[in-house]
């Protein structure tokens, strides 16, 4: 049966420059009853900062991290930046996590890409333990041992209980996960997914990870939304994004997002787009991505055209539809189609 969906405004990292805009964006997006607002980090911008200061600008709106990365920070860290701006927030924080690729791990932040599912369990367990303030926090995994024991330790660690009590023990913590064993493990411990490409029309690709969803659990969408009269010009947005993140967001021989198209039944195109891309062929490699794959992805083309396809969306286990689109146009005609 066709559901109701919610939207949410995904605002991303910031480029080379501070954005001008946001904070109208998020108090726009409240005003017209959107659910939700999120910031993201790359390797510059970092995702709690913007996220308090649009919080402190708005009053309904929940406000998630699409997503934090975990070597960004360690587990007490990331659990002490929730419990405040959930404090802060009045109870609106959602917290998105994600490792990230071996490229950003590795190079940025200068740690093991490691058993990146293990890392994500002992993560999220800890920051849960923190949250829940039921006894003072000790760890015995490999990944996070606190308190810590290894080389360099003075043996003067002991386990500590935050001093703030966390205004909810159960922030909701959603999992930005692509590949199969990552998404199984996200229905399984988190109470929300961050899928990067989703396909109303290919379910099946999801559907063996998903399982059968616990009650509550949600799914929150990127989808770039672009309104025009011809089709193939409303895609380009798209395309250009699909050909950079599968193109170059990652190394030759391990990029998550083109492994994630080949899956998804463009496995061909995949490998030749990234091909491209590392020839410096940037426009011929946005060129080849399939404009079947683009369109499957976003709303793009003529308002009824979205209109319709809207009813694809109602038919799947997301829950939540983030714009990825700064135009106020946009959002309030997104808002009259589904809200």
């Amino acid at each position: 049966m066709a559901k109701d969906l919610k939207l949410g405004l995904q605002l991303g990292y910031w480029g080379a420059q501070k954005p001008t805009n946001h904070v109208e964006l998020a108090v726009e997006a409240e005003n017209l009853g959107y659910d939700s607002v999120w910031t993201a980090e790359a390797w510059g911008s970092d995702a709690f900062t913007p996220l308090a200061w649009i919080g402190a600008n708005t009053s309904k709106i929940r406000l998630g991290t699409s997503v934090v990365q975990l070597s960004a920070r360690t587990p007490a860290a990331t659990a002490m930046a929730t419990l405040t701006l959930d404090h802060l927030s009045n109870g609106r924080m959602i917290l998105g996590l994600g490792v990230s690729g071996p490229q950003v791990v590795e190079g940025w932040y200068g740690q093991p890409f490691a058993q990146p599912l293990a890392r994500t369990r002992e993560y999220v367990d800890i920051i849960r333990k923190i949250l829940a303030r039921k006894e003072p926090v000790s760890n015995d995994g490999p990944h996070y041992p606190m308190p810590y024991r290894g080389e360099g330790s003075w043996g003067l660690g002991k386990p500590l209980r935050s001093i703030v009590h966390p205004l909810r023990a159960d922030v909701p913590i959603f999992l930005g996960a692509e590949g199969p064993k990552n998404v199984a493990m996200t229905a399984e411990i988190a109470d929300g997914w961050l899928p990067l490409y989703y396909s109303p029309f290919r379910q099946e690709v999801y559907a063996e990870s998903l399982g059968q969803l616990k009650p509550g659990f949600e799914i929150s969408q990127l989808v770039l939304v672009n309104i025009h009269d011809d089709l193939e010009v409303a895609l380009m947005p798209v395309k250009a994004m699909l050909g950079f993140y599968i193109g170059g967001m990652g190394a030759k021989k391990r990029n998550f997002h083109m492994e994630l198209m080949s899956r998804m039944g463009f496995e061909a195109e995949a490998h030749k787009i990234q091909d491209l891309f590392m020839q410096g062929k940037r426009a011929e490699a946005t060129a080849m991505v399939p404009s079947q794959f683009a369109d499957e992805i976003s709303l793009c083309g003529p308002l009824d055209r979205i209109k319709e396809r809207l009813a694809a969306w109602r038919e799947t286990p997301v829950t939540s539809l983030l714009l990825g689109a700064g135009d106020p146009t946009i959002m309030r005609t997104m808002a009259e189609l589904v809200l």
